[in-house]
């Protein structure tokens, strides 16, 4: 009874001095950061959910930068997701083992492995049905064979559609809730996915929402066309705005964020060139 006393003294009177000499007693697997995930392509959501969000969005931008550079060059095609981690970023949102929390780092974990597959760094999906199509979706892009917007975005949609649905059943398992405006914006996105799927019915949708509205210098069906561009943030990010002033209700702050969703659109009216620019 006496040895394991002695052994906690001892141990007591050596972590300061271990700690001193910057010398932890039983150092854990530090975590890795969004540029080491994206390097080794092997992060687990749950790795996921624990990076800061300032971090998911150096993860998600070099994912797409090693796409480019080893698969798909010009590779671009997360920037949306970028956008809504901007919004999340900026309002609040995301706190690691929340609700919003470990959706997010089901999309991103799908993202990941669908890239670690197709790049042919390993075939293991980490359980998460979006990999396996992503996975199948960069080996199209890399075939040529989603050049048009009509073939490309159900495939676009449904991977990150599988993504989310596992990103949900992570939440649940860790018992996380979603909050009402939680709620508002993850059925905002899920309007978006339903967009790329169904263009033909999202646009006779958009014509009858504008039915009636006159001053709105907007055409649906190229409203339509920038608004589900995955390539630009600026929808998804402002659109995540909208969706968040509606579900407080604001009845000041929701009108302003749909005019600066139009303000966005607004260099589309002018050509290619001005919203180069």
């Amino acid at each position: 009874m006496r040895l394991p006393r002695c052994r906690d003294v001892v141990l007591l009177l050596l972590v300061p001095a271990l700690l001193a000499l910057g010398v932890p007693p039983a150092a854990a697997a530090p975590q890795r950061n969004g540029s080491e995930c994206a390097r080794t392509l092997d992060c687990t959501a749950l790795e996921l959910d624990r990076l800061p969000l300032s971090e998911r969005l150096v993860f998600v931008r070099a994912v797409q930068d090693e796409i480019a550079a080893e698969y798909v060059p010009g590779f671009r095609h997360w920037r949306n997701i970028e956008g809504i981690i901007r919004f999340f970023a900026e309002n609040g949102f995301g706190a690691p083992g929340s609700w919003v929390s470990y959706v997010d780092a089901g999309i991103l974990e799908g993202v990941e492995r669908g890239a670690a597959i197709a790049l042919g760094r390993s075939a293991d999906d980490f359980g998460n049905p979006g990999a396996p199509l992503w996975a199948d979706y960069l080996h199209r892009l890399h075939r040529g064979e989603l050049a048009q917007r009509w073939v490309h975005d159900p495939a676009w949609s449904a991977a990150e559609q599988a993504s989310t649905e596992h990103g949900v059943r992570i939440a649940q398992r860790h018992g996380a809730v979603a909050g009402r405006v939680d709620q508002r914006i993850f059925e905002f996105s899920e309007l978006y996915r339903w967009m790329l799927r169904n263009p033909p019915a999202a646009l006779l949708a958009l014509n009858e929402a504008l039915a009636g509205s006159t001053g709105i210098p907007l055409a649906p069906a190229d409203f339509l066309r920038w608004f589900t561009d995955v390539t630009i943030p600026e929808p998804a990010y402002r659109g995540a705005h909208v969706a968040r002033d509606v579900a407080l209700p604001d009845p000041v702050a929701a009108p302003v964020s749909a005019l600066r969703l139009l303000l966005a659109y607004a260099p589309e009216l002018l050509g290619p060139e001005a919203a180069a620019r």
